[in-house]
């Protein structure tokens, strides 16, 4: 990506290094961990799984303290050159609507930490927590990313930030607040094909960012929107249940098939226009 130029944000909290550790919590633990390692992709709701954890008993000392990230933190400088980018697309975007866009902030931070939504674990991934409208990633995922889901490259990589972000836009937008009342009111399979949809969005909108930024600001290197694709197709709930459970059921797709990911990121991509990203009333997702 052809980030030079861009600016890094103002937005960026690191809270690497400060000290929270969670205590055991005895033999279910296991179990729950290795059910949140995939619980970004496979469909467990974060704020869920967040105050499921929080009620359990832990262990924490030392409150985490945030900073800038250091100035030779080549990781951290990308992903904060990144935030700035939808900062810079998304301001634009509810401008020409109208609209004042409030910036999310990122939060660094290393095995878990204290958020709006209960505690945060980086064994869940990368999430977005719209009680105190803040992204949280340890950045290790993203060595998964790229050993264990095959999605190498730095697109790749933007693509999760955008992804979040597109999140932040929904709750800015109401929809999450909307999405989240009628899944009160539904059941199970019901409130899964709505998680689809909202999770479907989140990637439209990602691929609108990758759309206008790369207008604007010219960042895409040949080749490169095509890692956001297998990106994409790499993190589909049917590919990641066939690989962890090696049977795919799909009324339990809480983020979409893998050519659905694909399809509505590239809608976005292709549109840069947020009235083509309703998933909400789409036929055919």
């Amino acid at each position: 990506m052809r980030l030079e130029d861009q600016r890094e944000s103002d937005n960026v909290e690191d809270r690497r290094g400060g000290g929270m550790s969670i205590g055991r919590r005895g033999i279910g633990l296991g179990g729950m961990v290795l059910a949140l390692v995939v619980s970004y992709f496979l469909g467990v709701d974060p704020a869920t799984v967040l105050n499921l954890i929080n009620q359990a008993p832990s262990v924490a000392v030392a409150p985490q303290s945030a900073h800038k990230p250091p100035a030779d933190d080549e990781m951290a400088r990308f992903v904060s050159k990144v935030l700035s980018s939808t900062e810079d697309t998304w301001r634009e975007v509810f401008r020409r609507s109208g609209k004042a866009y409030q910036d999310p902030k990122l939060v660094l931070f290393t095995g878990s930490t204290p958020t709006a939504c209960g505690t945060g674990q980086a064994a869940m991934g990368p999430f977005y927590c719209p009680g105190d409208q803040k992204v949280y990633i340890d950045l290790a995922f993203y060595r998964d990313l790229k050993e264990r889901f095959n999605a190498p490259g730095e697109f790749a990589q933007a693509y999760v930030v955008a992804h979040e972000v597109g999140h932040h836009v929904q709750n800015l937008l109401g929809i999450s607040t909307r999405v989240q009342a009628a899944r009160g009111r539904t059941g199970e399979a019901e409130g899964n094909a709505l998680s689809v949809r909202l999770e479907l969005q989140a990637d439209c909108f990602a691929g609108i960012w990758a759309k206008r930024a790369d207008t604007m600001k010219k960042l895409l290197e040949p080749g490169e929107i095509e890692q956001a694709l297998v990106a994409a197709a790499a993190i589909g709930d049917d590919r990641l249940q066939q690989q962890g459970r090696g049977v795919i059921v799909p009324e339990s797709f809480t983020h979409g098939s893998s050519a659905q990911r694909v399809r509505w990121f590239r809608q976005g991509f292709e549109s840069g226009d947020p009235a083509q990203c309703d998933t909400f009333k789409a036929g055919r997702l």
